[in-house]
């Protein structure tokens, strides 16, 4: 028995190194790339700059002008009954913006092209942070079911122990009814984590529209960043906050814009007039002035300040929930790296310890069955314990790295 003892144990102290060897991992930075270039989420943010981009061409446009055909004096009665009295006149007119509305126009189309890029870069933020937690699920998942795969190969040699010795008669048949209901437990486990593992593996492939290839990267599931202060850019400067400004800038715009509205436009009118009695040609010249006698714009002003105000405020709330989140994020972080890091060392080691001191004393009849079973129960426990550790400090990383993106200074096309 004791080759086989030792075996188990050298399984379970040494899989993880071994779930290095063979192919490559598939790395979080591969499901990224693929992420970035397969996600529909990718394809709506860009969507958004080209829609942008062509309101931006839109409102540089100047506004068309018109052309007019009217004939006057046709279809009466007398002299006007036919169409040797008509005068047909052949009109342009030429609309004429004033205040300034064309450069108002293309400075909200600016500010929405630039909040468009920034939104882009939103969704890619967003898609890292779903990638990464999808990714850490998947690890995490696979990290059980080799948990459950061991406790089941343990469980299958306290099984046979039990056996021999309720053979031999050195313990009742309890033992074995114990070890055996130990084994089925173990099987269910096995099973229902592995299934996890899949479904976990499947959802990482869906997201990033790609298939998983070779095994996962343990090593990097198992690394621990130090915890202590972060040097990193002022609040105002990362995306969030970044995004809450370009609101104000496009609603500062929108002021501009609607002050320039309130100036009125004016329609120049030209062209020929042929009067059919004497079949002289005239000229026509004219001017068309809106009167603002009941829509001046200056309620649509006062709405586009107030929107303003509203924007302003929100910005400023923003940046003070942000850093909240920050400071609770590091926190956060903090706690979780110190669980981790007791959960998968010294906590790990002690109930590795326990149950090979079990195993051993219960080989040697110095222990009983009840013994075994709680340090292995233990074992297990504390196995899952750090892998539930090590996947709540990944997933603050993620969500603490989502909050302090900087806002990329040139975003490109």
């Amino acid at each position: 028995m004791y080759p086989i003892f030792a075996a188990l144990l050298a399984v379970a102290l040494c899989a993880p190194a071994r779930a290095q060897e063979g192919p490559p991992p598939f790395t979080l930075a591969r499901a990224l790339d693929l992420a970035g270039a397969r996600s529909p989420a990718t394809e709506a943010g860009q969507a958004g700059i080209a829609s942008a981009q062509a309101a931006r061409a839109v409102a540089a446009l100047r506004p068309n002008p018109e052309l007019n055909l009217q004939t006057e004096n046709v279809g009466g009665s007398g002299a006007y009954s036919g169409f040797d009295s008509a005068e047909t006149t052949a009109q342009v007119t030429l609309p004429l913006e004033l205040g300034g509305k064309r450069s108002a126009r293309i400075a909200v189309a600016d500010a929405q092209h630039e909040r468009a890029l920034v939104e882009r870069a939103v969704i890619d933020a967003d898609l890292g942070l779903s990638v990464t937690q999808a990714y850490v699920a998947a690890v995490a998942a696979a990290r059980r079911a080799d948990v459950a795969s061991r406790q089941l190969a343990i469980a299958a040699d306290a099984l046979n122990a039990a056996k021999v010795r309720v053979q031999a008669g050195r313990a009742s048949p309890l033992e074995e009814q114990r070890a055996g209901l130990m084994h089925v437990n173990a099987q269910a486990t096995a099973q229902q984590t592995r299934r996890l593992a899949d479904v976990a593996r499947t959802n990482l492939s869906s997201l990033i529209g790609a298939p998983v290839e070779g095994p996962l990267d343990q090593i990097w599931f198992d690394a621990l960043a130090a915890a202590g202060p972060v040097d990193r850019a002022p609040v105002a400067t990362m995306l969030i906050a970044r995004a809450a400004a370009l609101d104000v800038a496009t609603a500062q715009a929108q002021v501009r814009l609607a002050g320039a509205q309130r100036t009125p436009d004016v329609q120049l009118f030209a062209g020929p007039r042929r009067l059919s009695a004497t079949n002289d040609t005239a000229v026509l010249f004219g001017v068309n002035i809106p009167l603002q006698l009941f829509n001046n714009g200056s309620a649509a002003l006062a709405q586009a300040r107030a929107e303003q105000q509203k924007a302003d405020a929100t910005r400023r709330m923003t940046e003070i929930q942000l850093t909240q989140a920050i400071a609770s994020a590091d926190a956060e972080v903090a706690n979780a790296e110190t669980a981790a890091r007791i959960a998968s060392g010294a906590a790990l080691a002690a109930a590795e310890e326990a149950a090979r001191i079990a195993r051993i004393g219960y080989r040697e009849g110095k222990f009983g069955q009840i013994d075994l079973l709680d340090a292995e129960r233990s074992l297990a426990d504390t196995r899952l314990a750090a892998v539930d550790a090590l996947a709540a400090y990944h997933d603050a990383m993620a969500r603490r790295d989502r909050l302090t993106i900087p806002a990329p200074r040139d975003f490109g096309n």
